[in-house]
């Protein structure tokens, strides 16, 4: 596929990619050159972590530090 660099140095991004990306007005693309080609990739926006913190539960209601005391051989 191909796209023209307007004279504001911008381009189309061919709607079947952006479909298949999932790009959408507002997505953050991040640009950098290798060997001559250049790169776009898509910038994500949460921390791909944050949806698991706080969501795993330790043993017998013990807090963190006394799981791993335990876990490590302390008592």
């Amino acid at each position: 596929m191909k796209s023209v660099v307007s004279e504001k140095g911008q381009v189309t991004i061919p709607k079947s990619i952006r479909e298949r990306l999932g790009l959408r007005a507002g997505t953050e693309l991040e640009f950098r050159t290798l060997r001559g080609q250049l790169i776009g990739v898509k910038k994500s926006r949460e921390d791909p972590i944050a949806k698991w913190r706080g969501k795993g539960c330790l043993p017998l209601g013990l807090s963190a530090d006394e799981y791993l005391a335990r876990v490590r051989g302390g008592s």
